[in-house]
């Protein structure tokens, strides 16, 4: 199995080049999915992060509001790095589950995690390989503030809290510029994913 780690920043095309390398036939995972499972209520990270954070990012059926905890942690890098020390090792730990999982289910695949943190927190060097996907840095706020209902204050804040593009671009194996939209995107993607293919030849039957 070939075990692809994508990476990038927020609002850079992440999730558009998941689903066309997940529709070109690799396995993908969101660990923004999975982030969101793992603070469910009953969860361990739930209680960790209820009590650090208080009862004033719950909703009112007691799920933690993100947006609130997120309005926490964007403007405070203590209580970031904090989140991040709750949340990554279950992310973390849920990802190898799941490697694991496609391992064994189809030993030719091509595994592919799209996690924004992949090379601030080290775990791109678990992956064979690494996308990095960027685009211009105005066209980023704009989708950052269309995506959010942002301020373009807002989404600089969000924006400036996380590595830049062009210190991610320098642990990339492959790039993928997004600016010129959906179209060229997927050219790039669909190039990108006949290298990986190349390098990683589907030779054996998936198990049912």
């Amino acid at each position: 199995m070939l075990k692809v780690g994508l990476t990038g920043g927020i609002a850079t095309g992440k999730s558009y080049v998941l689903s066309v390398l997940s529709e070109l036939g690799c396995e993908a995972i969101d660990a923004d999915t999975v982030a969101h499972q793992v603070i469910e209520p009953g969860r361990p990270a739930y209680l960790d992060i209820v009590n650090h954070f208080g009862d004033e990012i719950l909703n009112e059926d007691g799920a933690i509001n993100r947006a609130a905890l997120g309005a926490i942690v964007f403007c405070n890098k203590d209580a970031r790095e904090k989140l991040n020390a709750i949340v990554h090792p279950r992310v973390y730990e849920a990802q190898v589950e799941w490697l694991d999982q496609v391992a064994r289910r189809d030993p030719s695949a091509i595994a592919v995690v799209d996690a924004a943190l992949m090379i601030e927190t080290g775990s791109y060097r678990r992956f064979d390989k690494l996308i990095v996907v960027y685009c211009d840095l105005e066209l980023q706020v704009q989708r950052l503030m269309e995506r959010n209902n942002f301020t373009r204050e807002q989404a600089m804040s969000r924006i400036s809290a996380q590595m830049p593009s062009e210190e991610k671009l320098k642990f990339a194996d492959y790039a993928i510029n997004t600016s010129d939209g959906f179209e060229d995107t997927r050219r790039q993607t669909e190039n990108i994913y006949e290298k990986l293919r190349a390098l990683y030849p589907a030779t054996s039957e998936p198990e049912i």
